[in-house]
């Protein structure tokens, strides 16, 4: 705990500097399993089990017959596209609350998206938590999610988050960015980007690492940020000039981050609380955090049922879990430090910590990346000669 209250002393003092402002998942269940609270024997009276074991009560808003219905069913199956500890939490006090046995993977969000396509309304698994909306549109277009009310969508701050439908629900909203090794850039003799167009300078060349379009909704949402920031023609000439500075593509988005403090990769581009990830759980306090000069976009990381669920009741109990304090303020408890997007929840004091401004970003055309996303990542790995091993996956 000292470490990490240092590292967030530390660091907050550095942002004064700042700039202006998942390999292929398998076709069998998940492995992970979070357990079902156990019930206690029939022959054994209530009024003998322990006040320390008598579960907790759940605070989502659900509705008793939901909560019967989905307890009957007794199983869920989650894909999560957040990070691991995030999603190990939120199952395992799911499965707590409710008796109900819970199985969960992390998988990117292209990954889900792949397998829930492939799948064609008869998935393996029941419901998505997590990673940006991109791949959530364009599954939502396909009919491959099923629409649902959710009684505790009425505490999102904002309609933005949330498909208007019922596709879809925010949980968090993240910042994207540039995340730098100090120390490393120093030992070069560079200084750090403070723009987009910065990291098209030669001096970058093989420094850079993003995500790879295939495989991650991060780097989908900044194909789609450079298009709607600087034109159709222009956004993917710039994605074609970046990566002659590109040294990596990870598959996962929150790759580039996790190789920053080491300085295995000298400039990142990501999402901000990924790296802030780093500086407080990680130790590693020679990571600076940039929001690019002329003005950046966002995720909204989501959850959402597939169609054709086998566990329908307990995946709408999801979405109402998901949509709870309960279960977004565990992100912070497991090193996740996004913005919360709902109105009874308490925002991370990480991400204040760092001065981050959660609407310090351009406005962002959810519907064109709906209808677009998929035709726009295969217009530039074209205009990128079809990629090279940087962009394989397994």
């Amino acid at each position: 705990m000292k470490k990490k209250a240092l590292a967030i002393l530390l660091s907050a003092g550095m942002v004064l500097s700042m700039a202006a402002c998942g390999g292929s998942a398998p076709a069998e269940a998940p492995a992970n399993e979070a357990p079902a609270a156990e019930a206690p024997a029939a022959e054994t009276p209530a009024a003998e089990t322990p006040a320390a074991e008598t579960p907790a009560e759940p605070a989502a808003d659900t509705g008793d017959d939901l909560e019967a219905a989905a307890k009957a069913e007794g199983e869920l199956v989650v894909y999560g596209s957040c990070e691991e500890e995030y999603l190990q939490a939120a199952c395992e006090h799911f499965g707590e609350l409710y008796g109900i046995k819970v199985d969960y993977q992390r998988l990117s969000t292209g990954e889900v998206q792949a397998k829930i396509e492939e799948e064609n309304g008869n998935p393996s698994g029941d419901v998505w938590f997590g990673g940006t909306t991109d791949p959530y549109n364009e599954c939502a277009g396909k009919g491959l999610l099923e629409a649902y009310e959710a009684k505790n969508a009425s505490h999102l701050l904002s309609d933005m988050y949330r498909d208007k439908d019922g596709y879809w629900y925010g949980i968090y909203k993240g910042i994207l960015g540039f995340m730098t090794n100090r120390d490393e850039l120093a030992r070069l003799g560079i200084d750090a980007p403070k723009d987009w167009q910065d990291l098209k300078d030669p001096k970058y060349k093989d420094l850079i690492w993003l995500s790879n379009y295939n495989t991650a909704g991060t780097a989908k949402l900044v194909v789609n940020t450079m298009i709607q920031k600087y034109g159709h023609d222009d956004g993917i000439q710039y994605l074609v000039d970046l990566d002659k500075n590109i040294q990596v593509y990870t598959k996962s988005g929150s790759g580039p981050s996790k190789n920053v403090g080491t300085g295995e990769c000298v400039v990142g581009i990501g999402f901000l609380h990924d790296g802030i990830t780093q500086i407080v759980d990680n130790g590693y306090e020679n990571i600076d955090l940039i929001i690019p000069s002329t003005g950046t976009s966002f995720e909204v990381g989501a959850t959402a049922i597939f169609k054709g669920a086998k566990h329908p009741n307990a995946a709408k109990l999801w979405i109402e879990y998901a949509l709870s304090p309960e279960c977004v303020e565990l992100a912070a408890q497991n090193g996740s430090y996004q913005f919360l997007v709902l109105d009874n929840a308490k925002q991370p004091e990480q991400a204040a910590a760092f001065g981050l401004d959660p609407e310090n970003v351009m406005k962002y055309d959810f519907e064109d990346a709906k209808q677009n996303t998929s035709t726009y990542i295969e217009e530039v790995m074209k205009a990128l000669g079809g990629g090279d091993d940087r962009f394989k996956t397994e």
